[in-house]
C-alpha cells in the first residue's frame, strides 16, 4: 500500500494552525500522538490527557526523528521554539489539539475518498463492525477501527491508518454524552450510518433513553446526501429515527416490513442459523458465535454490505468466518468440562439481558451460572436497572448468582423477589466469588461472566480459564 504523505500545505488548510517556524520538511509521514511510537518523518500533535501531557515530550521525539509537531496556542511560552527551528522541525500552534487530530483525521478521510460505514448504537457495534469488516474483506482491500477506538481520539488514529489501496472504511462510533456522535460523524462524513439499536446506556451523562435516542441520530446529520442509514425495524427507536432521516434509510430487523430479514431462525447447539432475505436473494447462514442478538448484528452488516454492492455468496462467507471478539461472548471450555462465557468487554441493562438469555438457551439441562459485576453510567436509574437484572436472571431460570459491586445486594435483591433462593445468590469480591467458583465448578456447566469495563470482570476470567481451551462451539476447541 501507498501511504498518503502530508505537506505544510496539507496541515495549514486542515487545521488554520499559525505557523511559528520558517523551516519545515517537505513532507511528513504518519501522525502519532504517543512519543513512543514516533518514527522519523513523523508528524507529532502534542494531546493533553488525563495522566500525560504530549507537550512534556516534545524533546524526546524531536530526538527520535520527527521534524513537524502541533502543538496548543497556550502552552508555545513553555516550548524552545528557537530551538526547533534551528533543528529544522516545523511547529504550528492550534487552539484546541484534539480538535486539530480531528480535522486532520477529517481531511485524511476527504482526500482519500474511500466509502465510509460508520456503526454506532447502545449495544452490538464492535461486533456489528467486526462482521461488516469480515464480509468487506471479501472484495475489498479494508480499513477497520481497531478495537475500541470509536472516540475523539481513536477514530482519528483509525482515519490516519488510510492508504491509497484502501477501497472502505468500517468505523466504530462511541459516546457517551451528546454531541459526541454529531463530531465524530462530521469527522468520517458516513456514506453507509449503521445504528444496532437504541438503549439505557450512559444515562449517568444523558439522563434518559430519548436523550440517549436523540444523541445517537446526531449520526444523521451527517450522512452524505447520496448515502444511507441503516436502522433497526424491530427497535422502538427505529421509526422515530427513520423520521429524522433526510437521507434513504433501509431497515433490517425480524419483522415483515424490514428491507433486510433474518427468516426461519433456529438454534442448534446454541449457535444461529437463519435464513438472509435480501431485497433481491435469500441465503441460508449459520453462525459461528453464540448469542440469539447476534442475528441483529449478523443483519445490521449484512444490510451495509449489501449497499456496498457486495453479493449474497460473499455475505455468508463473512458471516460464517467471523468469531466472537474477546470480552464478546467468547467462549472457554476448562479442563472440568465446564464452558465459561467472557462477555466482560461492557455491560448496560440491554446487553446484559441479552446475555443472559443467550445463556438459558445454551444451558438446557446443565447448569447456568452468572457472574455479575457493576453496570456503570447509568445515574439515578442504576438502583432500578439492577434489580431488573437479578428479576430477568431468575425468571431465566439461572441456576446460581454470583455478584460482586456496589450494586450487587440491588441484583440479589431483585432476584430473590422473583423467586430465586437466597441459598443460590452468592455476593463477595472478585476474588471470593473465584475461590467459591473453583470449588463448585462441574463438568457441563455454563458461565456467564459480565460487568462494566472498569470494573474488570475479565479478571474473574483469566482466572477460571487458565490452561482451558477456547472455543467456536461446544464441539470445536483448540488450545489457547
Amino acid at each position: 500500500m501507498t501511504e498518503l504523505y502530508w505537506t505544510i500545505e496539507n496541515l495549514l488548510e486542515a487545521t488554520g494552525a499559525e505557523l511559528l517556524t520558517k523551516r519545515c520538511p517537505e513532507r511528513f509521514a504518519g501522525v502519532r500522538i504517543d512519543s513512543r511510537k514516533t518514527a522519523p518523518g513523523d508528524l507529532f500533535v502534542a494531546i493533553a490527557g488525563m495522566r500525560f501531557d504530549g507537550h512534556d515530550f516534545i524533546d524526546d521525539v524531536v530526538d527520535r526523528g520527527v521534524r513537524c509537531v502541533i502543538v496548543g496556542r497556550a502552552k508555545i511560552g513553555q516550548l524552545p521554539i528557537g530551538q526547533m527551528e534551528k533543528r529544522g522541525v516545523c511547529c504550528l500552534a492550534v487552539t484546541d489539539t484534539i480538535a486539530a487530530l480531528g480535522s486532520l483525521a477529517g481531511y485524511q478521510r476527504r482526500r482519500a475518498a474511500v466509502p465510509v460505514v460508520a456503526i454506532t448504537g447502545s449495544n452490538g457495534k464492535t461486533s456489528t463492525k467486526e462482521m461488516t469488516a469480515a464480509i468487506c474483506r471479501q472484495r475489498f482491500a479494508t480499513l477497520a477501527t481497531m478495537g475500541n477506538f470509536n472516540n475523539e481520539i481513536g477514530l482519528p488514529l483509525t482515519l490516519f491508518n488510510l492508504e491509497s489501496a484502501h477501497e472502505v472504511a468500517v468505523l466504530e462510533l462511541g459516546m457517551s454524552r451528546p454531541g459526541e456522535i454529531r463530531r465524530l460523524s462530521a469527522i468520517c462524513r458516513p456514506d453507509i450510518g449503521v445504528i444496532t439499536n437504541i438503549g439505557p446506556a450512559h444515562l449517568e451523562g444523558l439522563g434518559d433513553i430519548e436523550t440517549v435516542a436523540r444523541a445517537k441520530g446526531e449520526l444523521l446529520e451527517n450522512i452524505h446526501p447520496e448515502g444511507t442509514v441503516v436502522l433497526n425495524a424491530d427497535d422502538a427507536y427505529g421509526l422515530y429515527l427513520k423520521a429524522q432521516a433526510a437521507s434513504r434509510v433501509m431497515m433490517f430487523g425480524i419483522s415483515a416490513d424490514a428491507d433486510v430479514r433474518a427468516e426461519r431462525i433456529t438454534q442448534r447447539d446454541g449457535r444461529i442459523e437463519f435464513t438472509l432475505a435480501l431485497p433481491d436473494s435469500r441465503t441460508d447462514i449459520r453462525l459461528n458465535v453464540y448469542g440469539s442478538f447476534m442475528t441483529y448484528n449478523a443483519l445490521a452488516a449484512a444490510t451495509a454490505a449489501h449497499l456496498l454492492g457486495i453479493g449474497p455468496e460473499d455475505i455468508k462467507k463473512g458471516l460464517e468466518g467471523f468469531r466472537a471478539v474477546k470480552g464478546r461472548m467468547a467462549i472457554y471450555e476448562t479442563s472440568r468440562g465446564a464452558y465459561i462465557i467472557d462477555d466482560t468487554y461492557n455491560a448496560n441493562p440491554g446487553s446484559m439481558a441479552a446475555a443472559i438469555k443467550s445463556l438459558s438457551g445454551l444451558t438446557s439441562k446443565k447448569r447456568g451460572i452468572l457472574v455479575a459485576g457493576d453496570m456503570l453510567e447509568l445515574g439515578e436509574a442504576a438502583a432500578s436497572h439492577h434489580e431488573q437484572i437479578g428479576r430477568i436472571a431468575a425468571e431465566a431460570s439461572v441456576t446460581r448468582l454470583y455478584l460482586t459491586g456496589e450494586f450487587a445486594s440491588r441484583v440479589a435483591q431483585g432476584a430473590r423477589s422473583a423467586g430465586m433462593a437466597g441459598s443460590e445468590i452468592f455476593v463477595g469480591t472478585k476474588a471470593d466469588i473465584i475461590k467459591d467458583l473453583d470449588s463448585e465448578l462441574e463438568a457441563g456447566d455454563w458461565v456467564l461472566v459480565k460487568g462494566s469495563r472498569s470494573t474488570g470482570m475479565e479478571d474473574i476470567v483469566e482466572k477460571l480459564t487458565d490452561g482451558a481451551t477456547v472455543c467456536n462451539h461446544t464441539l470445536n476447541c483448540k488450545p489457547v
